[in-house]
């Protein structure tokens, strides 16, 4: 009897087979695309003196362009820059490093000088600039001093992000009032955009970002935080450096690094620098993809360090 021949056995190609099962794949591979969210207090990103605040030198908006090319967000919220020019100076510099972040907004509060700033990979498809919340506070009418801006971002067809960032008032003595309720009512303000956007929309893809000045502890935060289910939720970015430590106690938080800042008059190093989440979004949230940003030098830039989170792409 001949011998079968083992030629004409049906054998699917290999490439076919690879090709079917990367065809199979692709829903899941887009399912799972991801972006980068972070927040950096430049530090007074000026191009020119303005009162008593000094242009930025050379070396120092190098760093901060080196920190953010490094990072590689997709969106960024930026606290203290000197307005469209020192805007449009980093987003070259980033461009020349390979990060190209070609949409922007920015909030010109009271405070001339620096402003809230926004620079985003994917399209901004809507932004408002409040600019002129204010409070009674001692018998006076006050505005928020920075303002607050408020972006819309188009981060995939079907999947929208709002950034609300914001810059409340420094812990710096002020003048006439006591700077703790100052920032107070300014977080009472915020937490009223947070609680508008949620009645329009109970799971809206929203990120409260930026300098909230003052700790995770304190009343200003903890208004802004909110309660019940319109509640944020806290990323508590901390540095990626291997640190194992769990919590010591139900109401402790792990013995991690998450300083943001450091106050060099009296060499104390602080957690001002937050990205909270709505419900929503913190359903999409990747907290081992949540950090600090650790890198040498990182005070040249500025005396904040910058922190940053990642999400998938696609509401869960």
């Amino acid at each position: 009897m001949p011998k079968p021949d083992v030629r004409s056995r049906p054998h699917p190609r290999p490439a076919r087979a690879f090709l079917v099962l990367f065809l199979a794949f692709l829903p899941r591979l887009a399912a799972e695309a991801r972006f980068a969210v972070a927040t950096y207090n430049v530090e007074n990103y000026l191009l020119a003196d303005a009162g008593t605040r000094r242009a930025k030198p050379e070396a120092s908006r190098a760093q901060i362009a080196a920190a953010l090319a490094a990072i590689r967000p997709d969106v960024v919220a930026l606290q203290e820059i000197g307005g469209e020019p020192a805007l449009a100076d980093l987003q070259s510099r980033l461009r020349a490093a390979g990060l190209d972040l070609p949409a922007s907004a920015i909030a010109h509060g009271p405070d001339t000088n620096i402003q809230i700033a926004l620079l985003s990979r994917f399209p901004v498809v809507g932004s408002r600039a409040h600019t002129n919340d204010s409070y009674l506070l001692d018998g006076r009418r006050r505005r928020v001093a920075r303002g607050f801006l408020e972006a819309e971002i188009a981060v995939a067809p079907r999947y929208r992000l709002v950034v609300l960032a914001a810059h409340l008032k420094s812990k710096r003595v002020a003048v006439d009032a006591a700077e703790s309720e100052l920032r107070e009512n300014e977080a009472r303000l915020l937490r009223e955009h947070v609680d508008a956007l949620l009645r329009r929309e109970p799971d809206a893809n929203i990120v409260v970002c930026g300098d909230l000045n003052d700790t995770p502890d304190s009343r200003p935060i903890r208004l802004v935080m909110g309660s019940g289910t319109r509640a944020l939720v806290d990323t508590r970015p901390c540095e990626p450096n291997g640190d194992p430590v769990t919590a010591t106690g139900a109401r402790q938080r792990p013995r991690r690094v998450a300083w943001t800042h450091h106050f060099g008059q009296e060499d104390t190093y602080s957690r001002l620098d937050y990205l909270l989440l709505s419900r929503g979004l913190a359903r999409e949230w990747l907290p081992e993809r949540t950090r600090v940003f650790v890198q040498p030098n990182w005070g040249l830039g500025s005396d904040h360090r910058p922190i940053v989170a990642e999400f998938l792409a696609g509401d869960r």
